[in-house]
């Protein structure tokens, strides 16, 4: 993970209670995050079972199921 160069904000006892972040640090870490989803997201697809249909019977069950949304 990125190093961040994070500001606390503390109450007055001290206890911290947020954060500043540079915009940099920020984004960077955003996008971290976006590639964390986009693997889990993989993982699992992946752990399915793959079933293969063939075209005609896609563009069948799709063509039904915008039929049924109207």
């Amino acid at each position: 993970m990125t190093h961040l160069n994070e500001n606390f904000v503390v109450d007055a006892k001290g206890n911290r209670v947020g954060v500043f972040l540079p915009i940099k640090d920020y984004n960077k870490l955003m996008e971290e995050l976006e590639e964390l989803d986009d693997i889990k997201a993989y993982d699992k697809a992946m752990s399915r079972k793959l079933e293969f249909v063939p075209l005609e019977q896609a563009l069948k069950q799709i063509e039904t199921s915008r039929k049924k949304k109207k």
